[in-house]
């Protein structure tokens, strides 16, 4: 159903266009036309239609013809009213729209209003416009491409961190959260924080990084920091912790893989009294040590182990002190997944033999270079590269098949390791921000400016994360992307009429109904 919006010209006259929502089965998205029905009439509130032939006068005394009457104004207005139901009740039930009130009084409609458009339709706010003049959100005016950079203006350091700090406080107390890292790609030349890196999507570009924490439960994103794009894995842990520490947060439960595996690490977790599950390397001589203890005896009809409908590990806890604190080993053996590792570690190994001929080192690979390379130089000067094929033969013969995973927790193997496979929804949340919410590539060229942007798709990526979490609930919409759910709620419209104070809403078909029943939205149609 089409609906009306006002355009004001630059000679300051106002036009009336309807707007029609479509969906371009060609491009696989929304769409909308525009059809100009005429002037508005200030004055009067009538539309005056355009670029018509002056019709001719009648003959004096005589009354005009009813075809030839034009045509009165209504004053009904429709918007389109179904997304803005489903993302008010998600943003209400995980508690987003009180928190951001408290720490944006003046301001919390239109950021929420910005991010209502971003988790809708993952596009630039310079194209906030339209989809404010034809949805409802809760500004509820138009929003031009100006009025968007003001509200992100407005978003100060001071106003993110004390959201932050809620919003945290909030998931930590139950939950445990998961801590990873993900880069940013960007173009941008005058930003301090565009590094050349680690690029995790492999493009040749300068990006950020971007730390975050989840909740496993929740599935929600509960905390972020940017950093340079230049900076390690495992030189972020530290001054997170020391960030949350400033925000109040003094103990949570952390899930880590092993790339944040450093002996200082470990030792800031101990320090702190943090609850962790850190997955460990096992080209570590203590850990290797450990391995040694169990591999003769783990593949035991005793620790034989079924995980989910086909999977089968051996699993052993030891008893390991950590600098006298007292922590946990856990080993998980698989014999059919010992060739998989074997095959991994080979192509790794060509590929770091590449970089060492080339010059072109990677920190995350330094161990591999110093265990599995001997590195010498010809009279000549060039470099030589040879394996070291005793390495290489005892790993195959000794530590494939083998993981392991670090914690100060008492907890049964099985259960820990549910906790720890239970980190994908990093995996699952950093897809959604990157394809989803238009942040493969960082348009964005001042620090500032990003920051605000940043904290907006924060946001949004909390309200997609949610949608996904009930839709997997329910057998009509597990198989659904929370995009898609979205969009179909796109043909419920409010239609607004003068002298009626409850808008007429449209009615809901059977794909609708089971998103209002999914979310128990109130008031659907």
């Amino acid at each position: 159903m089409a609906s009306r919006t006002i355009h004001r010209k630059p000679n300051g006259k106002a036009y009336v266009y309807s707007v029609e929502s479509y969906w371009d089965r060609e491009k696989k998205a929304p769409r909308n036309r525009q059809k100009c029905l005429g002037r508005l009439d200030e004055s009067t509130g009538d539309v005056v239609p355009t670029n018509k032939r002056p019709r001719p006068q009648p003959d004096a005394g005589r009354a005009p013809a009813h075809d030839d009457e034009p045509a009165q104004s209504t004053g009904m207005t429709t918007k389109v009213v179904g997304p803005h139901m489903l993302l008010t009740k998600v943003a209400h039930d995980i508690g987003l729209t009180p928190t951001l009130k408290r720490s944006f009084p003046e301001t919390h409609e239109a950021i929420l209003s910005l991010v209502f458009f971003i988790a809708h339709k993952g596009n630039a706010l310079c194209r906030c416009e339209t989809w404010s003049n034809s949805h409802c959100h809760p500004l509820g005016q138009p929003i031009t491409s100006q009025e968007a950079s003001e509200v992100l203006k407005q978003i100060t350091e001071d106003s993110r961190q004390h959201f932050l700090s809620q919003w945290l406080k909030r998931l930590s107390d139950t939950e445990v959260l998961c801590y990873d890292i993900t880069s940013i790609s960007s173009y941008a030349r005058s930003n301090e924080y565009v590094r050349r890196g680690y690029n995790r999507d492999n493009e040749n570009l300068p990006q950020i990084n971007l730390a975050m924490l989840f909740g496993q439960n929740s599935g929600l994103p509960a905390y972020y920091r940017r950093l340079p794009g230049n900076i390690t894995d495992t030189k972020t842990l530290q001054t997170t912790m020391g960030t949350l520490d400033f925000l109040g947060q003094a103990k949570l439960s952390v899930v880590l893989d092993r790339g944040f595996y450093s002996e200082k690490n470990v030792d800031a977790l101990m320090h702190k009294k943090y609850r962790f599950f850190m997955a460990v390397p096992k080209g570590r001589v203590w850990v290797r040590d450990i391995i040694d203890q169990y591999r003769d005896e783990i593949a035991s009809p005793r620790r034989y182990k079924q995980v989910g409908d086909d999977e089968v590990l051996y699993m052993v806890s030891h008893d390991h002190r950590w600098k006298r604190r007292r922590c946990f080993v856990h080993l998980y053996y698989n014999a059919s997944r010992a060739a998989d590792d074997y095959d991994s570690l080979v192509k790794r190994l060509i590929s770091c033999k590449e970089d060492l001929e080339q010059g072109n080192l990677k920190e995350k690979h330094r161990d591999l270079y110093e265990r599995y390379f001997v590195v010498g130089r010809t009279p000549n000067g060039e470099v030589t590269v040879e394996y070291r094929d005793d390495e290489i033969r005892m790993y195959r013969s000794r530590y494939a098949g083998f993981f392991c995973i670090l914690t100060n927790t008492t907890v049964d193997s099985e259960e820990l390791l549910e906790i720890y496979r239970r980190k994908d929804v990093v995996e699952n949340c950093f897809d959604d921000l990157k394809n989803g919410l238009d942040m493969r590539r960082l348009r964005i060229h001042s620090s500032g400016a990003m920051d605000a942007r940043l904290f907006v798709q924060f946001l949004a990526l909390a309200l997609l994360s949610r949608i996904r979490t009930v839709s997997r609930e329910h057998k009509s919409l597990k198989y659904s992307t929370a995009r898609e759910i979205i969009e179909t709620m796109e043909t419920i419209a409010q239609i607004s009429c003068p002298g009626r104070r409850t808008p007429i809403l449209t009615e809901a078909g059977p794909a609708e109904r089971n998103i209002i029943d999914a979310f128990a939205i109130e008031g659907g149609a």
